[in-house]
């Protein structure tokens, strides 16, 4: 994961957590990436200085891996994260990952598929994608059964 801090048109400073420059850069196309405080979709990256801790002082946790392959080590602070919240974290990753698991990946399409199973178009599945933010209004608006799922997951096409 690469930590950027954000800016957008307005001057709102935020960060953002991306598997890759290029995964920022495609999800700001996408219209994924917005100002948690004025909604604006014009994003760019803010001049940021490196955070390099002290020796020894990072942590390193364990995470599962969305395709199912747990045990992935990467450092993710600098200071004790509390075991509350590692335990809430790996909880919340094991939860999303067993749906996951039982969920049809569809890409871009997420809306219209999203929109076929409400209209009764096509059986009704669980499934999980993309969508832009104007998208994502639209099917709330129409009384689509969407939510946000709450951590990141890559494409399968992306996965190792």
């Amino acid at each position: 994961m690469i930590v950027f801090d954000l800016r957008c048109q307005a001057g709102h400073r935020f960060e953002g957590w991306f598997g890759s420059s290029t995964d920022f850069d495609n999800q700001r196309e996408r219209g994924l990436v917005v100002c948690p405080e004025c909604g604006s979709g014009e994003i760019g990256k803010a001049p940021m200085a490196p955070s390099v801790p002290a020796k020894g002082s990072s942590l390193t946790l364990e995470r599962a891996d969305v395709a199912g392959s747990p045990g992935n080590s990467q450092p993710v602070a600098n200071r004790e994260v509390p075991a509350e919240m590692q335990k809430a974290l790996r909880a919340l990753a094991e939860a999303q990952q067993r749906a996951l698991a039982k969920s049809t990946w569809v890409g871009d399409r997420f809306a219209e598929q999203s929109r076929a199973m409400h209209y009764g178009e096509r059986d009704e599945a669980p499934i999980h994608g993309r969508a832009s933010l104007e998208e994502a209004k639209s099917l709330i608006e129409e009384g689509v059964p969407v939510a946000p799922l709450p951590l990141p997951v890559a494409p399968p096409e992306e996965l190792n």
